[in-house]
């Protein structure tokens, strides 16, 4: 990125070409020949070789890097000439719809006007071109890189030579050849330019709130958009009814909330709470006065749109209208999962195609620009690049604000992040030679170095009931590696010695004895040398003084007390645990099921045990019941009822457990 600092007022547009010519060139010789590097492991020289698979930008960017014109009729980078174009003569803008033409062609939506574009749809959309295709367009399409030249009038023009045996198709689409087209792969990628879901998902977002809170100058749902409705023929009962000598008054549509309605919307997320890191404090985006959203970031979005949205809708939109767009949510939220089944994909191709068909019958025309357009082809470069996150924008976002950080003379920004990094860098290199001194830059996160557990707020030293730290104590045996040969062996002396007994009747009684049990083991193992000292703590029990605490940090979560919650911005109190059950049938059913099920609990207590030189961290929850309190929505949101209690007799779990 420090090589890409390009001085000057504006940036380089299509020039761009003439700052990446080192970097192509250097990477020219890292496909072929490569270069001989030293494997310090082996001994021996290898040659490396490395190449460019894709490129990641906004979409602005997208098109001064690719070429391509990502403007006008044609917007489209994968549609390309097959891009299907539609103005509004009264918005005085391009949209694009006929996302009909993906669906089979005996599809019902395909026959449906109305609620459409007042038109069946017949046509089929087009593959998107193979690599060889669009170099075939663009082989003998050159330009001239040049500086802008005034023309006297105060406005300027860019004197661009096309040189070479091609023909200029009646709509150019292809603005330059890329200096990408050098590399000798290039052509035969797929996918030489990936779109930013980050921004896409922002822009969608930013659409979708301001369409559902009618926010002024935002909104799509406007009076030109509703005249243009008027025009195609689709949906007359929106038409818009003007009185004489009075306003125009837009009918009320299915997206659209009343006060009230509104209210809720922005009540919901403004009293939203979310885990340390999770998110910013949503509660800051929300004017609970102008009933908007405002100062939205990238990453607000994506949780907003992910998670919150769905919520937020819940009670308030009509079903039909709801569903869908809670399927584009979560069509969000599934494209950045980390771990994704490559069989599914086509299934989720479907069905975004299907929610955007979906959208166009019931949102205004004006929704539909070429972002929410490109969302059609987000799943087809997860085929061919991966999951999404391997292409997020947000680490070099984020670095961005680090680089913005070293400016100090606004009139030479350059200059001052090019001094500011070296500065750093030697910084750094010189603190690898010192003694106790941390080195500068990005702050470590707080969990680093925190796998074990560490208290952070509200320490206090107590005495608990004999009863809750037999629990806790019988909590932390039945989840150490080191006690299970001893947990097989007291439940075949139990079964040795009460033969005929139900297996219920087996769990209670080692849950009930096997503290004990393992007590008197250890006494009768005083002077052994071969016993494990660790089983030698945990066999004599806890100490009878427990530290508490209100907050703690392991595993890379922060979690809190319910009554620490109460006092907080932050939600840290919820857990959930994946444990396998044994199920039972009746009585006299000795057949024993396992089970994976997921708990819900609130941490009531935070507690450390100590075993001698050894000290755990429990914590005490309470946990909910999963047969009357969990139930999962056809939305696929699985819905916790925190009032209901079960399972009080297994309060404790360990905190490296909880998530």
């Amino acid at each position: 990125m420090m090589s890409l600092l390009i001085q000057g007022p504006k940036q380089p547009g299509n020039d761009i070409d003439v700052y990446l010519a080192p970097l192509i060139e250097d990477m020219k010789k890292l496909w072929s020949p490569g270069v001989e590097v030293y494997d310090a492991y082996s001994g021996e020289n290898f040659q490396l070789r490395a190449m460019i698979y894709c490129t990641i930008n906004d979409f602005p960017a997208y098109g001064n890097l690719s070429g391509y014109s990502t403007k006008g009729a044609n917007a489209c980078p994968i549609c390309e000439d097959d891009t299907q174009l539609l103005w509004l003569s009264n918005c005085k803008k391009n949209v694009y719809m006929d996302h009909r033409r993906y669906l089979p062609k005996n599809h019902p939506y395909r026959k449906k006007k109305k609620v459409f574009n007042g038109k069946t749809e017949e046509r089929t959309a087009r593959k998107p071109l193979r690599g060889e295709t669009v170099f075939s367009r663009v082989e003998n399409l050159n330009v001239t890189f040049e500086k802008f030249k005034g023309n006297g009038k105060g406005k300027r023009k860019r004197k661009r030579k096309r040189t070479g045996t091609g023909t200029t198709p009646p709509k150019v689409i292809w603005k330059k050849r890329s200096i990408f087209w050098e590399l000798p792969y290039w052509k035969h990628l797929q996918v030489h330019h990936c779109l930013d879901v980050m921004h896409i998902e922002k822009s969608v977002c930013e659409s979708l709130i301001a369409l559902l809170l009618n926010i002024k100058g935002k909104s799509k749902d406007e009076i030109n958009v509703r005249e243009d409705m008027v025009e195609m023929g689709i949906r007359p009962e929106f038409a818009p009814i003007r009185n004489p000598g009075k306003r125009t008054y837009l009918p009320v549509a299915c997206y659209t909330m009343s006060k009230d309605e509104k209210t809720k919307f922005c009540k919901c997320l403004h009293g939203v709470k979310v885990p340390s890191g999770y998110s910013t404090n949503i509660k800051k985006l929300v004017s609970m006065k102008e009933l908007k959203l405002f100062g939205m970031k990238s990453h607000d979005c994506h949780v907003l749109m992910a998670h919150m949205i769905p919520i937020a809708i819940r009670g308030i939109l009509l079903d039909r209208i709801r569903h869908t767009i809670t399927k584009l949510c979560l069509f969000f939220n599934m494209i950045h999962s980390k771990v994704i089944d490559p069989e599914v994909l086509d299934s989720w191709e479907s069905d975004i195609i299907l929610t955007l068909c979906q959208l166009e019958m019931y949102l205004p025309p004006s929704f539909f620009d070429v972002i929410v357009h490109l969302t059609s082809h987000i799943v087809r470069e997860i085929k061919y690049c991966g999951p999404v996150y391997l292409r997020y924008m947000y680490p070099f976002e984020r670095y961005m604000g680090v680089l913005k950080g070293y400016v100090r003379n606004r009139h030479q920004p350059e200059g001052s992040i090019v001094e500011g990094y070296a500065t750093e860098e030697v910084i750094e290199y010189c603190t690898d030679y010192l003694q106790g001194v941390d080195s500068i830059g990005i702050p470590k996160s707080r969990h680093e170095g925190r796998l074990v557990g560490s208290g952070t707020i509200g320490l206090k030293k107590i005495i608990p009931n004999l009863e809750d730290l037999q629990l806790a104590h019988f909590a932390v045996l039945q989840h150490m590696t080191i006690i299970a040969p001893f947990i097989n062996e007291h439940k075949r002396t139990l079964e040795l010695s009460n033969r005929g007994r139900s297996n219920r009747w087996f769990v209670k009684e080692h849950n009930k004895t096997f503290s004990q049990w393992l007590k008197d083991k250890v006494r009768a193992s005083y002077g052994i040398d071969s016993v494990d000292q660790a089983v030698v703590h945990l066999g004599n029990g806890a100490d009878d003084l427990a530290e508490t605490y209100q907050g703690y940090n392991i595993n890379g979560y922060t979690f809190y007390t319910n009554q620490q919650d109460g006092k907080s911005t932050l939600q840290n109190s919820g857990v959930t645990l994946i444990a396998s059950t044994e199920v039972y049938g009746d009585s006299h059913d000795t057949r024993v099921r396992i089970a994976k099920e997921s708990y819900y609990g609130v941490i009531q207590e935070i507690w450390e045990l100590k075993y001698d030189s050894i000290i755990i961290p429990t914590l005490k929850c309470k946990w909910v019941d999963n047969q009357r309190g969990v139930k999962v929505e056809n939305d696929g949101f699985t819905v916790v009822d925190l009032s209901t209690n079960r399972y009080v007799s297994e309060p404790f779990i360990l905190a490296k457990q909880a998530t």
